[in-house]
């Protein structure tokens, strides 16, 4: 048996796209309105409001982000899957909601899934629903992710670190419109656009088939390439500026001066945690009040070396003479103060902290125990897995 969910004419639908086919998406210069992310699948009011964390999307103006800002207006009121790819800290999860925001779907639901944060065994409950007595503690039915999500948008967040069991739901969804909740034998059908995000290589992730491949099909049919921001380095004395400015306000404080020196230290660094660390460092200097302490933080001289000479140099043995030895013991530091960074950023998470650094989790694990790094020199939470 097949229930469906209420769905709008399809004369209406084509009415709407009409209508919005030729208006191009306005883009305002700094903040744009809130967004209303809807809970428990009804239209967002305003109890319901989330500031959209996209307002330096506005201010970026490399010819990289004026091409993203060109995608997203294309692909908003085309109501296909979009595939966000792009390092951890780029913005892909403002991309997708910016992508709602001036979609046909705008006024309802939008619900961000982390396709990690679960087991595989919560994962398919949490996005299709169960039914009561379906397993152990199961008392009454539940809907999943996507139900709550009918007529709205779906972010599925990390979708090539997703499990294979769900992936061939998934795909049965993006297919027909269509899903069983567990334990149920009544099929259900929703209406619902699905964004994806990954930080993970795509090709490899085919590869070593942790992700399907008729999936990524499905979900590739508009890709979004969010560029690092160590590639867009002119878009880094604006978004200073922005978010001293933002925090600032936030903070019920006047921004900070920025030195010349500072500037060349923000330019010089590259920021592998990208737009989400340059802005919690300027967060940073905000809090402390002091240009050096921050940049200290920061690990950056005003030449723009990535860290501090004075780090590298306490690594070395004392009793170090020759070249290979002297090497080996920067190469140690750096390699060390890097894994930290990546740590902080990543707020004690070894999962992102490798999908940062561009290496298995396996060999950063090896790595945090080579160096005997804790909890307390990662600043990690207690969660840190």
């Amino acid at each position: 048996m097949i229930v469906d969910k209420p769905n709008e004419p399809l004369a209406n639908a084509f009415q709407m796209g009409a209508q919005g086919e030729n208006k191009p998406m306005q883009f305002p210069h700094a903040s744009p309105e809130p967004a209303k992310i809807a809970a428990g699948g009804q239209p967002a009011d305003e109890h319901d409001t989330e500031e959209l964390p996209g307002n330096w999307f506005y201010v970026a103006a490399s010819p990289a982000m004026r091409e993203v800002r060109e995608q997203v207006r294309l692909v908003a009121k085309v109501d296909v899957p979009v595939l966000l790819l792009g390092e951890s800290g780029t913005g892909k999860e403002v991309i997708a909601r910016l992508i709602h925001k001036h979609s046909l779907r705008s006024e309802r639901t939008f619900m961000k899934v982390n396709c990690t944060a679960l087991p595989v065994e919560l994962l398919e409950s949490e996005l299709f629903g169960y039914e009561a007595g379906a397993f152990t503690g199961a008392r009454q039915t539940k809907l999943g992710k996507f139900e709550i999500c009918h007529k709205g948008t779906i972010l599925l967040d990390e979708i090539a670190e997703m499990p294979i069991p769900p992936q061939a739901k998934l795909l049965h969804v993006l297919q027909d419109g269509e899903f069983s909740r567990l334990g149920s034998s009544t099929t259900t059908r929703v209406d619902v656009r699905v964004l994806a995000a990954t930080n993970l290589d795509i090709s490899q992730a085919l590869e070593s088939r942790r992700l399907r491949n008729d999936l990524y099909y499905r979900l590739n049919a508009f890709t979004i390439q969010l560029p690092p921001l160590r590639a867009r380095k002119a878009d880094i004395p604006m978004l200073l500026d922005h978010f001293n400015t933002s925090w600032a306000e936030r903070f019920g404080r006047p921004p900070l001066p920025m030195s010349e020196r500072m500037l060349d230290a923000c330019m010089g660094y590259s920021w592998p945690g990208n737009v989400r660390e340059l802005e919690n460092f300027v967060k940073g200097y905000l809090v402390l009040g002091d240009e050096e302490r921050a940049l200290s933080k920061l690990g950056a001289h005003s030449n723009g070396k990535a860290f501090q000479f004075e780090t590298l140099r306490q690594a070395v043995p004392s009793d170090c003479s020759d070249l290979k030895s002297l090497v080996r013991g920067l190469k140690q530091g750096a390699e060390k103060e890097v894994i930290l960074h990546a740590l902080e950023q990543t707020r004690g998470s070894r999962k992102e902290a490798a999908a940062m650094l561009k290496i298995s989790l396996r060999a950063l694990q090896y790595k945090i125990r080579e160096y005997g790094i804790d909890q307390t020199d990662a600043q990690s939470t207690p969660h840190a897995a």
